[in-house]
């Protein structure tokens, strides 16, 4: 049987000591279903080859990462495109100073509802600091830099780039092309999505990449050519997810879309000569592939697909599970049709999870007859935990007020959660409410930018562990008066400058407090104060409020 072989010399630079040639085994006839077609149809062939594959559970992606995302000289040691600092893998519980980052963000399309949420593809390890700098910019070249970590950088855009957006996130030179074919996977294999933000993709072209993102990821990809790390990563994902980054195997691929070969009909580079004796083989799974659940709450049951896709068989396939738990697991059928499993589509076959004890559970699934010569085996693994308890996170004020922004924040949930829901609801003038949304979040802070003037907005957070969610925290509310847009004449407050505080002179206490830095950035929270109080602060210029009054008062504290 041929299996096309991809060779990438280049090496990632410092990555290893020495060098590692590998090599990208493509199972054959993977890519048969794009060869021929240019334009508009071979984007569309990619698109459905890519998107039918096994969905992961948002929960399970610390189980995949030390798979995905490990260092090729240490695999103990997490591979952190957005960062220069050491971060190590201890079991497959997460990293602590590290996120679960969508490099392509996914408020530009509205979160989980689909697949794009938890598609390996785009999904890495980040460094947290890095995670909250890049927020949901865009990518781009940074003219003058806000944030700058020695790995990436923050900042307003180079000229002609940015769609819009004031601020974009550039990655280091070494990895440009990793984010640019991710990119091209994301615009190719999610293009019937729906773009809330359209800084570099759009709801109107074929393409749905921008002219001037693709302009710069082109030249990203060519400049950066695939590199052994993204080769071994491609693999791990195929045996986690069935499918591929086909912009990694065919790094050319991205010239017949976008490029200097638009049009162009894209050819079996390494075509087969004839296969007389039709083999019957499987394409997906393939060997080395393993079902990773995660965790599920007792007294629940989770799925999930794998798309089984095979050529020339003789009769249908047969498929069970067995070995350790297998009572736990279940697979929707025990045969899959020939006919269906050998069109371009495959066949979904679902296999099931309903634990009835706390616990891990692994077990096999076995898929065999056919005529194929022996059977494949997939590991499968998940854990059943109990019902969590959960309270009510706290609210506080936010932070970073002014110029129509702001941070929402709330305190860390002091039991196990895997993420947090902020439902944020926004009211015009009269107090009419314009519209309530949710976001998620694994920070215990999150950024908005929309607050326009006689906007009231407000927020509350819950947090969400295997599925389950707690009550709502209190209610905060942000009003666009607030922070130092709200300044409209200084109070005079008499203090005395402290090494490193002030101490407030008042002729009756102040309630509701709030202190701002000049920039807009809320300092302090003091629910009363009162005469020869003393509040530590650091050199500078700040805005004190009071929920008495409005009005400000400027302190400049030396």
């Amino acid at each position: 049987m041929k299996v096309l072989l991809r060779l990438v010399a280049l090496m990632v630079a410092g990555a290893m000591a020495g060098v590692v040639t590998m090599r990208a085994e493509v199972p054959e006839d993977y890519y048969a279903d794009i060869y021929g077609k240019s334009g508009r149809a071979l984007k569309n062939a990619v698109s459905e080859l890519c998107k039918r594959h096994t969905v992961v559970t948002y929960g399970s992606l610390w189980y995949h990462f030390p798979k995905t995302d490990c260092r090729l000289d240490n695999p103990d040691r997490v591979w952190d495109m957005y960062s220069n600092k050491t971060y190590w893998f201890r079991g497959t519980s997460s990293v602590s100073g590290m996120n679960k980052e969508h490099s392509l963000p996914k408020s530009w399309w509205g979160g989980t509802e689909n697949d794009a949420y938890t598609d390996l593809n785009h999904l890495y390890p980040s460094d947290a600091a890095a995670n909250s700098a890049k927020l949901h910019h865009p990518l781009g070249e940074v003219s003058k830099v806000e944030f700058d970590n020695g790995s990436c950088k923050v900042g307003s855009p180079m000229t002609g780039q940015g769609g819009g957006s004031a601020t974009v996130f550039e990655p280091a030179d070494e990895y440009k092309g990793d984010f640019a074919r991710t990119y091209f996977y994301m615009a190719t294999t999610y293009q019937d999505l729906t773009w809330k933000y359209t800084y570099m993709l759009n709801n109107t072209s074929w393409l749905t990449l921008n002219d001037w993102s693709i302009n710069m990821l082109l030249k990203w990809a060519r400049q950066d050519p695939v590199s052994d790390k993204e080769l071994a990563r491609n693999e791990a994902v195929y045996k986690i997810q069935n499918n591929r980054n086909p912009f990694i195997d065919n790094p050319e691929l991205m010239e017949y879309i976008w490029g200097n070969k638009a049009n162009e009909p894209f050819n079996d580079p390494d075509p087969d000569p004839d296969d007389p004796d039709k083999t019957p083989r499987l394409i997906t799974p393939t060997p080395g592939t393993t079902i990773e659940f995660g965790e599920v709450a007792i007294g629940r049951s989770i799925h999930t697909k794998v798309y089984i896709k095979a050529k020339h068989l003789k009769n249908d396939l047969s498929v069970s599970v067995y070995k350790d738990d297998s009572k736990s697991f279940s697979t929707s059928v025990t045969t899959v049709p020939r006919a269906t499993a050998m069109t371009s589509e495959g066949y979904p076959l679902e296999v099931i999870y309903t634990p009835t004890t706390v616990g891990d559970h692994t077990c096999r699934l076995l898929i065999y007859d056919g005529g194929l010569n022996g059977s494949l085996a997939a590991e499968i693994s998940a854990s059943c935990r109990p019902v969590p308890t959960l309270t009510a996170p706290v609210a506080m004020e936010p932070a970073a007020v002014g110029g129509g922004k702001y941070t929402a924040r709330w305190q860390a949930a002091s039991e196990q959660v895997d993420f947090y829901v902020v439902t944020r609801t926004i009211y015009d003038a009269a107090n009419n409410k314009l519209s309530s949304d949710e976001f998620s979040t694994e920070e215990t802070s999150l950024a908005f930018e929309d607050l326009e003037p006689g906007q009231t907005h407000t927020y509350s957070v819950r947090s969400s562990r295997l599925g389950y969610l707690s009550p709502a925290s209190n209610v905060i509310t942000v009003n666009a008066t607030d922070g130092v847009d709200a300044i409209t004449a200084d109070k005079p407050v008499a203090f005395l400058a402290m090494d490193g505080a002030v101490r407030v002179k008042c002729s009756e206490p102040l309630t509701g407090v709030r202190i701002y830095g000049v920039n807009g950035q809320l300092a302090k929270v003091l629910p009363v104060v009162e005469n020869d109080d003393v509040i530590a602060l650091p050199r500078g210029i700040y805005v004190f409020t009071t929920v008495d009054s409005r009005r400000p008062a400027k302190l400049i504290i030396k």
